[in-house]
């Protein structure tokens, strides 16, 4: 992760010209979770940029697995960026996701989730799906809250090349949820902790919300 920071650091940072806000809101050591708005692809791309420490995002494992010239060099990008790949298609993808995620917080890492489970089809915020509540409460990592702000006028529809631009990444106070100890499997608490996260988010993007999933957006 550090080379591809070094290799292609300064390129990203001159095309994105990243601003944080808050940024020593992240803990210094220990697992944590990052949890924010998602907008377009390029989002995981700038996150390491304005962050000391490594952050891991899980990624579609079809992006590590091409052949030939070019699916060695996306393996070489995306591992480099942090990317952990996961069969997320598969009957069982969301619990495979999931212990990923708690396999990097337990190593005492910083694991990035974005709660919608997919881009903004229309740059508002959707209603988070309670992964990132079952994280919390297994691992007892504290979530800290960010936001992506600018990535969709620079990436329209999340796709294609993106055009230079100033991107802001802003992240709020810490949040802990250990008077939630050993309530995991309780759907009523998963709830309230998702949705205490995503009015953080909510109130550092400033991005309108939606109670919907996102993913039933994109199908209507």
């Amino acid at each position: 992760m550090s080379l591809i920071k070094a290799v292609l650091g300064p390129f990203l940072r001159l095309m994105f010209r990243p601003r944080a806000e808050g940024v020593e809101n992240i803990p210094g050591s220990g697992p944590v979770i990052l949890a924010g708005n998602h907008l377009t692809f390029i989002d995981s791309m700038i996150m390491p940029l304005v962050c000391t420490r490594p952050v891991y995002f899980i990624g579609k494992d079809e992006y590590v697995t091409g052949k030939g010239l070019k699916g060695r060099a996306m393996a070489w990008f995306f591992s480099g960026v942090g990317m952990v790949p996961v069969d997320r298609d598969g009957a069982n993808g969301g619990v495979a996701a999931l212990m990923t995620g708690r396999r990097i917080l337990e190593s005492g890492r910083m694991f990035g989730i974005y709660p919608e489970g997919t881009r903004s089809p229309d740059g508002r915020l959707y209603r988070g799906h309670s992964g990132i509540a079952r994280l919390t409460l297994m691992t007892g990592a504290p979530v800290v809250p960010f936001a992506v702000i600018g990535t969709d006028k620079l990436q329209p529809g999340g796709s294609g090349l993106p055009r230079p631009g100033r991107v802001t990444l802003r992240f709020g106070e810490p949040m802990e949820f250990s008077r939630y100890e050993g309530m995991e499997r309780n759907r009523y608490v998963l709830r309230a902790v998702t949705d205490s996260v995503m009015t953080e988010v909510m109130r550092l993007s400033g991005q309108e919300y939606v109670d919907m999933y996102a993913s039933k957006a994109k199908a209507a």
